[in-house]
């Protein structure tokens, strides 16, 4: 009798592995298909945008709320210069939020000025994988294109893997690689 039991268990974990990757996938295509119908993209408006502020501090937890306030209340002042993009689910959660600007100064990489330029983006965890960073890039696209903008830019800290190949899946192409330094005078 014990003979079988490892049959039974390996036949065991292989039937809940497989059932484990079927439903992974039909989360993926439940989630995808619900995104393309019931997600949608808002500019922001103000301070007090849904969301805005939490996933900013997700994004760059180093700085505080405060400071992120203040650069916040700056790129709304500006709206010809910088555009904030939050997407909401069909219960209007925030599942993800870019923010873009129009840059005239020199740009690594780039061949024309102004770009639109990616200044940030952060999708929730759950939501990565389904479609959020593409729609919200689209959109920023949309909006560098309507001004003039020839090219779209973005950057990735060298260390940020997980950055550089979904800029790349995005169609983004690596143009440089850059280390900056500073001294105090």
């Amino acid at each position: 009798m014990r003979a079988f039991f490892p049959l039974q268990e390996t036949a065991s974990i292989q039937y809940w592995k497989a059932a484990s990757t079927v439903y992974r996938w039909l989360r993926f295509v439940t989630l995808s298909r619900m995104l393309n119908k019931a997600a949608f993209i808002e500019r922001c408006s103000s301070l007090d945008q849904p969301g805005w502020l939490d996933m900013r501090v997700a994004l760059w937890p180093d700085a505080t709320a405060d400071e992120h306030r203040g650069y916040m209340a700056i790129c709304l002042a500006q709206p010809e210069r910088f555009l904030q993009l939050m997407m909401y689910d069909e219960r209007h959660q925030p599942i993800g939020f870019i923010e873009g600007s129009i840059r005239s100064d020199y740009v690594n990489g780039t061949e024309t000025s102004p770009v639109g330029f990616v200044e940030g983006v952060y999708v929730a965890p759950a939501m990565r994988r389904h479609g959020v960073a593409r729609r919200l890039y689209a959109a920023i696209g949309d909006w560098a294109k309507a001004r003039g903008c020839r090219e779209l830019a973005s950057d990735a800290l060298v260390g940020n893997e997980s950055s550089q190949r979904a800029h790349l899946a995005l169609g983004f192409e690596e143009t440089e690689r850059v280390v900056y330094f500073t001294k105090k005078l």
